[in-house]
């Protein structure tokens, strides 16, 4: 009897940890991971989008499950991009339609994430 409380007070604490970190937005590492592959055509060394691009951005939009998750993924990205030199905004503007993911305002370098 002692051993079937403490499994159930064990289960519920489990799944109220899982309830409350669930909610937590994707971590700019994982952002910048799955865009990662985005950079050559953004810089205009690849002639359109590599596949892990495509796939990388669409788990990312997979993510999204409220507004404050898609203005952090904006940051992360916004501040990502940063890093690399030779970055083209009408390229990184492209790069949705071309991947075929509706991200529901223009993506470009002065994207405001606020908004």
């Amino acid at each position: 009897m002692k051993n079937t409380f403490f499994s159930m007070v064990f289960l519920l604490s489990f799944l109220l940890f899982l309830a409350s970190t669930s909610g937590a937005t994707v971590p700019c590492g994982t952002v910048d991971m799955k865009a990662a592959a985005c950079v050559g055509y953004a810089t205009g060394k690849q002639p359109k989008p590599s596949p892990a691009c495509c796939s990388g951005l669409q788990q990312l939009a997979a993510t999204v499950k409220t507004v404050d998750d898609k203005k952090n993924i904006c940051r992360c990205l916004k501040n990502g991009v940063k890093a690399f030199a030779g970055v083209q905004d009408r390229l990184l503007s492209q790069i949705p339609t071309a991947c075929n993911i509706k991200v529901g305002f223009p993506v470009s370098l002065n994207t405001n994430c606020e908004t």
